[in-house]
């Protein structure tokens, strides 16, 4: 499993609407995309939630690398980057996915929670607190799923859950919460499950 995402900071006064019906008009396109398990297509707003900006970022899982690469280099990426610049890319690599206890619920928001990997552990160590944490989260009420990944270049753990409600307490612990505007998930099933090593 991959994860990956973008982040499009947009003005303090930016008409946000311009970005649900963008999403609603091309969401659907990557509803079959090979390789995919999941985009998210996600919204932040000025004063929403406690969100001091307007962002647009869309997170992905991958089952592939494949389709991940044939989506940022075959053209679907293409247009967003005509539309808005290109936005640099995060890239992690999977350490665990859960499916959570509503995980046949419609997700309504996610949370994103980053935090470091400090000096001097134990790597295996912090990588299995983030499967604990990613199992944890998946069993909150209201939980669709959650998933831990790293970026080794940075050293960096991202864990990232869908929620049916919006006040999920990791919120409280400095996660960034997101109104989902759309969710293709062509590859969700196939998502493997558990410790990713």
């Amino acid at each position: 499993m991959h994860a990956m995402q973008y982040e499009l900071t947009l003005p303090a006064d930016y008409d946000t609407g311009i970005i649900r019906a963008r999403v609603s008009r091309v969401g659907h396109k990557l509803d079959d995309w090979p390789g995919l398990g999941l985009k998210t297509y996600l919204l932040r707003e000025r004063g929403v939630h406690g969100s001091p900006v307007n962002l647009y970022a869309p997170f992905y899982l991958w089952n592939t690398v494949e389709g991940m690469n044939a989506f940022l280099w075959g053209g679907a990426f293409q247009g967003l980057s005509d539309d808005f610049g290109r936005p640099a890319v995060r890239q992690w690599t999977g350490l665990s996915y859960e499916q959570g206890v509503a995980a046949d619920s419609p997700a309504r928001f996610a949370l994103r929670q980053r935090r470091p990997v400090p000096d001097g552990v134990v790597h295996a160590e912090a990588a299995q607190e983030a499967v604990d944490e990613a199992r944890r989260l998946a069993r909150e009420e209201g939980a669709v799923l959650a998933a831990a990944a790293v970026d080794t270049s940075r050293w960096e753990t991202v864990h990232f859950s869908l929620w049916e409600h919006g006040d999920p307490d990791a919120a409280k612990d400095g996660g960034e919460l997101f109104q989902v505007l759309h969710v293709s998930a062509p590859g969700r099933s196939a998502l493997p499950g558990g410790r990713q090593w």
